[in-house]
């Protein structure tokens, strides 16, 4: 059975759980063991499930009519990842996801996250600061693709992630 420590940190970074609290949430967690480049969400399918990451790396990309990849962001230890519009909406996925190494994960059935509202409240506000931080995360990525240079944003690449570095291809950096 998987450790819950990281994600229940993750968690307890802006909610606090009660005992009881935390035997559902755990119970609702699926555990997942995904191999390097296993695709964990499909563009156009339907993301059903939050991920959260403990231990590997993600890319989520899209693919253009050339075949390129264009990598929207890079998921590693103690991230969310996944298709959040899909998830959110029911609709197709713009995105795939994809590991880039041997990787863990744990996974929450919309289903089941729509329970855990009900029964724990306080996760609506867990999730809210979750998707506000994605939105601005989403805000500042989208301002430094229209104002940086390649070098610059891979600069600033390597100054706020620089534990991946080392983990993703050069050419998938870039």
């Amino acid at each position: 059975m998987p450790a819950y420590n990281l994600i229940l940190a993750n968690i307890g970074k802006h909610i606090q759980l009660d005992p009881a609290e935390i035997d559902f949430f755990t119970s609702l967690l699926q555990y997942r063991q995904v191999a390097k480049k296993e695709i964990i969400v499909q563009e156009g399918s339907i993301c059903r499930y939050e991920h959260f990451v403990i231990s590997g790396c993600f890319k989520s990309f899209s693919t253009d009519n050339k075949g390129n990849e264009h990598i929207l962001l890079f998921a590693a230890e103690d991230w969310w990842c996944g298709d959040l519009y899909s998830f959110l909406t029911g609709k197709p996925a713009r995105f795939t996801t994809a590991a880039i190494e041997d990787a863990e994960i744990f996974m929450i059935h919309k289903e089941d996250q729509l329970k855990l509202y009900e029964k724990v409240p306080k996760f609506e506000r867990f999730y809210r600061i979750l998707f506000q931080n994605a939105l601005v995360a989403q805000f500042n990525r989208i301002d430094q693709n229209l104002s940086l240079s390649a070098e610059e944003k891979y600069l600033q690449f390597r100054q706020q992630y620089p534990h991946l570095e080392q983990r993703i291809p050069q050419k998938e950096i870039a």
